[in-house]
């Protein structure tokens, strides 16, 4: 649930905490209608998933709760967890009250039953954990056989391009920490990100018993060129996200 606002790079503090609480409603504003979200990353996510009429689906790290929305709106059932009561605060207002939303840790014990969901979607959420093992085996826990898991992180050649201008040249073989500091709506907050290689992604997935279908590194939907002129070009001709449709078994 990553948007791209104006941020800094920081020291890594690998202890520090997601903070999203202080940033919920600003978050929230920019990821409406931002290139990064609107017209990227959540049009990609959509796309991968296809026809959901039906399926029941677990929007993991749902935020605020646009992803959730669509998914609802083309038909699937759809549940929804996050670590931020805030960001869940503001998935209520624009769900309803009845919608199925729960505080929960991506890094822990999940509360669903087994095989309970056709899909889970993951999306730019994956990229806060430092060890993506036991959060991959719970999600293939909760999936049916057979079930899809939609991620999309940080493209790591992007970030490693970043890094290599913002200071010493990184290691890209590494799988290191970074701390952002962002600042929306007013408020700010320090973020934590883990950086790693492609190969460690797929590597992760594969330990975990999925089997990897696509790997996709889309373009931004064409009206993005009309709405962010200046900013498009980039987008267009160089990754941001990376994206997986995995299957369990």
């Amino acid at each position: 649930m990553t948007p791209v606002p104006e941020n800094h790079v920081l020291p890594a503090h690998p202890a520090r905490a997601n903070d999203y609480d202080s940033l919920a409603e600003g978050y929230t504003a920019e990821n409406e209608t931002s290139l990064m979200n609107a017209y990227y990353e959540r049009p990609a996510t959509l796309a991968l998933a296809g026809d959901v009429t039906g399926r029941r689906i677990l929007d993991a790290g749902c935020g605020s709760g646009p992803l959730f929305a669509a998914l609802r709106d083309g038909g699937a059932t759809v549940s929804g967890f996050d670590g931020s009561a805030g960001m869940l605060e503001q998935a209520r207002r624009r769900l309803g009250v009845d919608a199925d939303l729960r505080v929960a840790d991506l890094a822990g014990p999940l509360p669903y039953p087994d095989n309970a969901f056709d899909d889970v979607i993951a999306s730019l959420v994956l990229h806060y954990l430092q060890d993506w093992g036991p959060t991959l085996t719970e999600l293939r826990r909760v999936l049916k056989t057979g079930g899809r898991l939609i991620v999309s992180v940080d493209h790591p050649f992007l970030i490693n391009l970043l890094q290599r201008q913002a200071g010493p040249r990184p290691d890209y073989f590494e799988t290191d920490n970074r701390i952002e500091e962002w600042t929306m709506g007013g408020q700010t907050a320090r973020l934590s990100f883990w950086n790693r290689p492609l190969h460690a992604m797929t590597d992760a997935f594969t330990a975990a018993g999925f089997r990897i279908s696509v790997i996709s590194e889309p373009h931004p939907v064409p009206a993005a060129s009309e709405v962010f002129p200046d900013d498009f070009p980039i987008l267009d001709t160089f990754p941001s996200y990376l994206f997986f449709l995995l299957h369990n078994g």
